[in-house]
């Protein structure tokens, strides 16, 4: 069974004449461009540790296939504000899976991403866990529930924003959950 054992998160940015070099350097900011990256859905392994940048990075070899859930967005229209953002719910019970949700916008702020793929993370959990939540409650609120409830341990985010030069060249911004077997 391929079950990931480790998770850890990592972002970054890059700006280029092309758009791919910009994906290329972003990924080299983030530190995962040595590997071959599989974008995977939402499901954050039962039992799965999460750990620092450079305890996961140690762990990948150059060309390894690297599972991650990815968020990336690439503008070269100027004064563009961007988001890249990653989400995470993780559940009480570790035996159980959590979410991971990928998330990219125009015109938001790392706060403002980064809350709301965060609660689309922690809305998914609390679905499968039988939390029933007020679509229309803040995010402080519905984190407010999530505590109260005990079945969901942990919430957490990882955003890279950026605002595009007026120079034409492209900006890519990604966030990324990458997963170790």
């Amino acid at each position: 069974m391929f079950v990931p054992k480790r998770v850890f998160f990592t972002k970054g940015v890059g700006t280029h004449k092309h758009e791919l070099t910009s994906f290329e350097l972003a990924l080299r900011d983030a530190g995962i461009e040595k590997c071959n990256l599989v974008q995977v859905s939402s499901i954050f392994p039962p039992g799965c540790k999460i750990v620092s940048k450079s305890v996961g990075l140690k762990k990948l070899s150059p060309g390894q296939i690297t599972f991650c859930v990815l968020s990336k967005l690439a503008s070269n229209e100027p004064r563009r504000l961007m988001a890249a953002s990653v989400g995470c719910a993780v559940p009480m019970d570790r035996k159980m899976y959590g979410y991971l949700s990928e998330h990219h916008s125009f015109g938001q702020t790392d706060t403002t991403a980064g809350d709301y793929a965060e609660d689309l993370a922690a809305a998914m959990l609390a679905s499968t866990l039988g939390i029933e939540l007020d679509e229309s409650l803040g995010w402080d609120e519905k984190k407010e529930i999530y505590r109260i409830s005990d079945k969901i341990v942990k919430t957490t985010n990882i955003t890279q924003s950026a605002i595009v030069k007026g120079d034409g060249k492209y900006t890519t911004v990604i966030a990324a959950a990458v997963l170790i077997l």
